[in-house]
């Protein structure tokens, strides 16, 4: 059965498909030995998952795709990286500049593009969609390539290196049964069956299980204690914690498909500047998102300027958000508590947040340029407060959303 996740994704259009793909009506039986935790996979479910755990397709070996995004914790994770931040890649030394997302549920997202919006009534412009925090790929397929030949990660010299690896690989006879006994004679094409394969693993229902208390509750199955209940009337009320603004749900579906808590657009928050991310170390380095996205001016609306993208990031799902921090593009906020906190009290409390320069002055927004801060949003609920008002939240709110996100945990997330 297609899960729902696939059939979302197929929605959007957003996969190419070789031989044996899954528009196929029926699959033979299978052929290939599984272990207990592949029961139920296709074929090429079981390549891509086979690909996705394969230590052998990092330069040097030692690191796979599920380094970073370890299963028992809602795909992500750094690879045991010295800066909990960032993930270590194939060498050692090598260290990334972003934080690695949960790969969960991004079979959701649609294409990278500029999507039309209605907000009080005017109708907007606004980017959406795409992988990584940037977006730069358009497609999960896309995405595949990225980690395989980054320097910083798998550290491959191009696609085709990994197709060779693939060649010699114990799974070989796997992929030329999914996808044709020449598959590898056509390096180009055998390199977009890898990502296919990958992609087909990436959408079976592991990734997007819906297997939440927060899913039973919509189920009828569950019930909210008393304080996840006041957590979600803060999440949910848009002059209080306005989560749903961006972490999005549909209040009158009981669908947990309708509860994606993000609506895949993109936001500048001015999380903090992380110290211990390696890059920092140099004071003019700076991490701008969205408006370095690869090939963004070419697409851009002339309605849109390019420097008010800057300091943007796509905003993540909030699904097992309690089990993958540290927190923001940068993990520069290490617990679930304090990231709450931080929206809430970002602009009535920036010295907590931000350093305080020798002059007594706090440098708020202190991972942008000077120039780039007017990107931020600073008009938004809970953003609108001015240092001294009363945050949006309390202490005691804060502590209720947080019970609330908890609610959001996978049965067997760690």
């Amino acid at each position: 059965m297609i899960s729902r996740a696939f059939t979302f994704a197929l929605s959007f259009g957003l996969f190419v498909f070789g031989a044996g793909g899954a528009f196929a009506q029926s699959s033979p039986a299978p052929t290939f030995p599984r272990a207990a935790d592949e029961t139920g996979l296709s074929d090429e479910q079981l390549l891509g998952k086979r690909i996705f755990e394969d230590t052998n397709l990092s330069e040097p070996k030692g690191v796979a795709c599920q380094s970073c995004h370890d299963p028992k914790h809602a795909f992500q994770g750094n690879n045991g990286s010295p800066v909990a931040a960032v993930a270590r890649g194939s060498k050692p030394e090598s260290l990334g500049t972003r934080k690695g997302p949960t790969i969960m549920y991004k079979s959701f997202s649609p294409a990278f593009g500029f999507y039309k919006d209605v907000d009080d009534g005017q109708e907007t412009l606004e980017a959406k969609g795409g992988q990584f925090w940037d977006g730069r790929a358009s497609s999960l397929a896309e995405q595949v390539s990225g980690p395989l030949t980054n320097p910083i990660e798998m550290n491959n010299p191009s696609l085709d290196a990994v197709v060779a690896k693939v060649k010699d690989a114990a799974y070989a006879d796997l992929f030329k049964t999914v996808y044709g006994p020449d598959v590898f004679a056509d390096s180009n094409k055998a390199g977009q069956n890898l990502a296919n394969a990958v992609v087909a693993f990436e959408t079976t229902e592991r990734f997007a299980p819906f297997a939440s208390k927060f899913d039973d509750f919509l189920r009828g199955k569950a019930k909210l204690d008393w304080l996840e209940t006041a957590g979600y009337n803060l999440f949910m009320n848009p002059q209080k914690g306005n989560c749903a603004a961006c972490h999005a749900g549909k209040p009158d579906s009981k669908d947990p498909t309708d509860w994606l808590f993000t609506d895949f657009t993109y936001d500048a928050i001015a999380a903090p500047r992380n110290a211990a991310i390696p890059a920092n170390a140099d004071p003019s380095s700076f991490d701008l998102g969205l408006c370095k996205r690869p090939g963004i001016e070419a697409i851009l609306p002339k309605e849109i300027q390019l420097a008010s993208l800057c300091g943007a990031f796509k905003v993540p799902t909030l699904r097992n958000v309690a089990v993958v921090g540290p927190y923001f593009h940068n993990g520069s906020i290490k617990t679930l508590r304090d990231a709450v906190a931080f929206y809430a009290t970002r602009d009535t409390d920036a010295k907590h947040w931000y350093p305080t320069l020798h002059t007594g002055e706090v440098e708020k927004f202190d991972d942008l340029p000077s120039g780039y801060k007017s990107s931020v949003n600073t008009k938004e609920v809970p953003y609108d407060r001015l240092p001294g008002q009363t945050p949006r939240l309390s202490p005691r709110e804060i502590d209720a959303i947080v019970a609330f996100l908890k609610t959001l945990t996978d049965k067997g997330m760690e």
